[in-house]
């Protein structure tokens, strides 16, 4: 599974993308998260507040008891304005 990182998330997370192997016990996005959380600091600085991530699975927008495999091309973003 490939992952984006956009904005203050790539940061704090150090990385602007990554690949990962997914656990069998991880199906949807929430599980996903919980997952990336416990990679590094950086990782759980990043997502400390699930309230303000937003993610797209193959690019499109998507909440958090979707679905996800490996294969999946996941972005996750903090809140966007427009202007």
């Amino acid at each position: 599974m490939k992952i984006l990182w956009f904005a203050w998330f790539r940061t704090r997370v150090g990385k602007t993308e990554e690949q990962v192997t997914l656990p069998p016990e991880v199906s949807d996005v929430a599980g996903l998260l919980e997952f990336l959380r416990a990679r590094s600091p950086g990782h759980a600085a990043a997502l400390r507040d699930l309230s303000v991530v937003r993610v797209a699975v193959n690019q499109e927008y998507v909440p958090f008891h979707h679905p996800v495999r490996d294969g999946d091309e996941v972005a996750l973003f903090p809140p966007v304005t427009g202007g």
